[in-house]
């Protein structure tokens, strides 16, 4: 019986070492797209709910769990932004709070990060998981074509043109002029 038919059965040890194998790079990929950790935490744990819900009512990854999860953690983020009201929020991160970083830098990091999460959020949804799942997650591209169900030459166009807008929104005109 291989790890799915296991994790169908719910057999606790193989769902426990999905969530081990897993966890991390879920987590990784979805903070990266969010503006704090107990969100980033949260909408991860919302991951494995959705996995356990399908596998409960006979549904989930028949073959390939891990593009399955992926995609589960990218509606889990869309879902998020779409319920989001307008607020702005910047919590102080944890570093700050313990005094283990130089504020200055750890500062310069936080704008740097937000101005790519705004950016990643100008471009399409299927650009911004190209970009994402490539560049963040460190995925190639057969297994990014694998997570959005699309042909590897769709991945390789939605990333050409993320990159190109991402690009247009993080580095102003008068630099690109003299690129």
């Amino acid at each position: 019986m291989g790890r799915l038919e296991r994790a169908k059965a719910f057999d606790r040890q193989t769902l426990a070492n999905i969530y081990d194998d897993f966890y991390p790079s879920l987590y990784r990929y979805i903070s990266r797209q969010v503006s704090d950790m107990e969100t980033a935490q949260d909408l991860t744990a919302d991951v494995f709910q959705r996995f356990l819900q399908a596998l409960d009512r006979k549904q989930g990854p028949d073959e390939d769990l891990q593009a399955w999860l992926y995609r589960a953690a990218h509606n889990v983020v869309v879902d998020h932004y779409r319920r989001q009201v307008h607020r702005r929020q910047l919590p102080l991160p944890e570093q700050l709070l313990d005094g283990q970083v130089d504020p200055a830098r750890s500062a310069e990091i936080n704008i740097s990060a937000e101005k790519v999460r705004e950016g990643l959020l100008c471009l399409t949804p299927d650009q911004r998981q190209v970009i994402t799942l490539k560049f963040l997650a460190g995925f190639s591209n057969k297994e990014v074509a694998a997570v959005m169900n699309k042909p590897i030459g769709a991945v390789k166009s939605l990333q050409h043109r993320g990159l190109a807008a991402l690009q247009r929104q993080l580095i102003p005109e008068k630099e690109q002029a003299l690129a």
